[in-house]
């Protein structure tokens, strides 16, 4: 039931903006103190901001008006580079290897080059950099063209994502709270990112140090949901012995 309830809340919230304890306990048919503590667990998820006397969304980025990726590659790059050389040595010849979209899985593609191992994606990025290897086994997902972040997305992707598995998958986010909460900008990436963790036997989270702990507005997961985490020595360490603490495997590079 509390479920359902968030599910509403955020329903309602994206459709008025800006909604009150008291509308908001109308419409779901709880007290204001019960109203109150799901307002505080979804703000605590970056799902909405709390204000005086209720609640807004808070909006996702925008697929259109997102830093394209020529940008995103430059930024951290050295630390980035260091995680997926971390992350290529957690694959095994003959692994089904699932990269989601982005710069580090980009710069994890450059490292599994000449390896015996099926690659599935969605990161167009990918493609580019295992399109001419003889030895990869490369599969691509279909979707939509987000022509600026080089990567294919909607529910096209998300369905060819429920008929794979893969033995690994390798996971993008913007940040991770201190509490654990994975989370991603554009609204768009969020449900295929979800998806690619239904479709693996474990999914690792590559995430260079400036992310612990990170910022962003839509919640992918939470940090008990990956098998492991790759990031860079200086992270923040309250947030990785949170991952600890949820049973979740933490490399440093």
């Amino acid at each position: 039931m509390r479920y359902v309830r968030h599910r509403e809340v955020i329903r309602r919230l994206e459709a008025e903006g800006a909604l009150s304890v008291e509308q908001l306990c109308a419409a779901a048919a709880v007290s204001p103190a019960t109203m109150r503590r799901d307002l505080d667990a979804l703000a605590s998820e970056g799902l909405i901001d709390r204000v005086r006397g209720g609640a807004v969304i808070r909006r996702a980025v925008d697929a259109d008006t997102a830093r394209p990726f020529a940008q995103v590659v430059t930024a951290d790059a050295d630390d980035k580079a260091a995680v997926a050389r971390r992350a290529a040595s957690l694959v095994d010849d003959g692994d089904v290897v699932l990269l989601d979209i982005g710069t580090t899985t980009m710069m994890l593609a450059r490292q599994l080059c000449g390896r015996p191992i099926t690659v599935i994606t969605a990161s167009l990025a990918v493609l580019d950099v295992l399109r001419d290897d003889p030895t990869v086994d490369l599969i691509i997902l279909g979707g939509h063209v987000r022509r600026t972040y080089h990567s294919l997305v909607g529910a096209l992707t998300e369905g060819a994502l429920r008929d794979v598995r893969a033995n690994i998958a390798f996971l993008g986010a913007s940040g991770v709270r201190p509490d654990g909460t994975v989370l991603d900008t554009t609204a768009v990436e969020v449900p295929v990112k979800r998806s690619l963790l239904r479709s693996a036997d474990r999914a690792v989270l590559l995430a260079d140090r400036h992310k612990f702990p990170g910022a962003g507005v839509l919640r992918v997961c939470g940090i008990g949901d990956l098998g492991g985490v790759v990031t860079n020595a200086g992270a923040d360490r309250a947030t990785l012995d949170t991952a600890r603490d949820a049973g979740v495997e933490v490399w440093t590079a």
